[in-house]
């Protein structure tokens, strides 16, 4: 497994487009909760919890069936706190629909968030 965020990514739209209400999320990493907690927080998965196991952890996923298209961003391209306009256009369908998630010096964010921070950072991920 060389990218586990992708992994995950695909795991969520693929249990997504079968009608699952649930899926695991193996393994847990820092990044990967706080992606959660992005994605939970604009209402794209429901509930998520962190269960331990003798192998290594692993994450227990609610799904709401709210996600159309969700995939990480590769390369990581980085941005200026006034440049998300571009990559809107390149991976989001329409404006306003969607979120880019962003990591930043204070965190992982989306991107309205850093639009209104004026900051700027590494873009991972996209979920609409």
């Amino acid at each position: 497994m060389n990218d586990p965020l992708a992994t995950m990514m695909s795991l969520i739209l693929n249990n997504e487009s079968v009608g699952k209400s649930e899926c695991l999320i193996k393994p847990s990493s820092k990044m990967i909760r706080e992606l959660l907690k992005v994605m939970k927080e604009n209402g794209y998965v429901g509930e998520f919890e962190e269960v331990e196991d003798s192998r290594g952890n692993y994450i227990r996923l609610s799904l709401t069936g709210s996600i159309n298209r969700c995939n990480v961003i590769k390369p990581r391209y980085s941005v200026k706190g006034t440049g998300f306009e571009k990559f809107e256009r390149r991976y989001l369908p329409a404006k306003d629909v969607g979120i880019l998630v962003v990591s930043t010096p204070r965190g992982i964010m989306t991107h309205y968030d850093a639009k209104a921070k004026k900051i700027g950072g590494r873009l991972l991920a996209y979920c609409y």
